[in-house]
């Protein structure tokens, strides 16, 4: 049975990856839409290969460019349009498999508008779970919805878990490991000088750049304890990290027997596509046989949130009910940009976010409503906290 798959952000470094295994299985994998935000020349060759019956792009001049290129091309792609667009073609009966990998809180809405339909979901988006952990794992519930987390951790973790569905009693805590990115072993006081080309350059593994600048803060690392939470359904106190700079080993389970289960393997995300993708059966995914002879050891170290207070900053709103999760998912988003314009220092990221956090109303309430208003609130104070960093640079 061919599965037909709409994968939201496909000009992304996951949709790269989603795209090159489905390439390879086209007699079980079918592309039914594909959706970007600007790379319109990127989701026209896209088009152009896999031929899908839909792409979607957030704005109307792109729209209309894209549909052009398409017709002239004899492609018989239709094109759309904004945030309706992607929620319809989300909850469309024409897709099987929606990936989400859309990044920061523009996937939101699509992706819990595939939970709603009851989709099998793979997810990397991580603002579906930050923002709104309890409104899209009972959404995705009461649908009957499939979610297979794509992120490497998670994936490993879900990987780890299989054949002990029902059980997790039995689990004492989750491991995730992380890199470090660039700066692990960079004196913290040189630090502020860093440039966006410098924090986007990952040792091991191939993102865009704002996945990229949340590893070289650790805030990845953070959110994904927070969507750790959230997938498991484990308390903050049994999931920690650690730092791997091989990044081989990709997570791990310890259970209450002391018996540590890993997943292991090269650092390429087709791996945990493949694995969703043919899920509960196997494919081949291109990716290189792991070879454990060429290295010299696989070390683990603690993180020092000291070098990484964006860790502590998420480690703290998940301690303290993940009520706040959406603030920081958004004040985030906000740095980062600013960091990446060259509008802030490096430094800076983690202050807006802790600044923004001290400054936010918490709702008592943690429906879709609520939460997209503190991202609303988020953003509007991160902006002004991005004024005041860069009046003092």
């Amino acid at each position: 049975m061919v599965q037909r798959l709409l994968v939201l952000g496909s000009t992304g470094s996951v949709g790269d990856s989603v795209l090159d295994v489905v390439a390879r299985h086209p007699a079980s994998l079918m592309v039914y839409g594909l959706s970007a935000h600007r790379r319109i020349d990127k989701l026209y060759q896209q088009c152009r290969q896999f031929r899908p019956a839909i792409a979607v792009v957030s704005e109307p001049q792109h729209a209309i460019e894209l549909q052009a290129h398409l017709l002239a091309a004899d492609v018989p792609t239709q094109v759309l349009c904004g945030v309706e667009a992607l929620c319809s073609a989300a909850s469309a009966p024409d897709a099987d498999t929606v990936v989400a990998a859309i990044v920061g809180a523009a996937g939101l809405l699509p992706t819990l508008s595939a939970a709603q339909a009851g989709k099998k979901i793979l997810l990397a988006n991580k603002e579906a779970l930050v923002m709104s952990g309890a409104v899209f794992i009972e959404t995705a519930a009461n649908a009957g919805a499939v979610v297979i987390p794509l992120d490497s951790e998670h994936n490993a973790i879900f990987q780890c878990l299989q054949g002990c569905q029902g059980m997790l009693e039995g689990v004492e805590r989750l491991i995730l490991t992380a890199s470090g990115g660039p700066f692990r072993n960079r004196p913290a006081d040189s630090l502020a000088d860093v440039t966006p080309d410098q924090a986007c350059a990952h040792p091991n593994w191939s993102m865009g750049r704002k996945i990229s600048v949340d590893c070289a803060t650790m805030m990845n690392k953070g959110l994904e304890i927070i969507e750790a939470h959230w997938l498991f359904n484990l308390p903050a106190s049994r999931i920690q990290a650690l730092i791997h700079p091989q990044s081989v080993v990709h997570s791990m389970v310890v259970f209450r027997d002391q018996s540590v289960m890993a997943q292991l393997g090269n650092p390429d995300m087709r791996m945990p596509v493949a694995h969703a993708l043919a899920y509960p059966q196997r494919m081949e995914s291109g990716v290189e046989p792991l070879d454990l002879t060429r290295f010299d050891g696989l070390t683990f170290e603690h993180p020092d949130v000291e070098r990484f207070p964006c860790l502590g900053l998420a480690l703290q709103v998940l301690a303290d009910g993940a009520r706040a999760s959406a603030a920081l998912s958004a004040a985030n988003e906000v740095a980062v940009e600013a960091f990446l314009g060259r509008r802030i220092r490096f430094t800076h990221i983690s202050q807006v976010v802790e600044q923004t956090l001290q400054e936010i109303d918490v709702p008592t309430q943690s429906d879709l409503e609520a939460v997209l208003a503190l991202d609303h609130q988020a953003r509007r104070l991160a902006r002004e906290h991005v004024r005041l960093c860069g009046l003092s640079r």
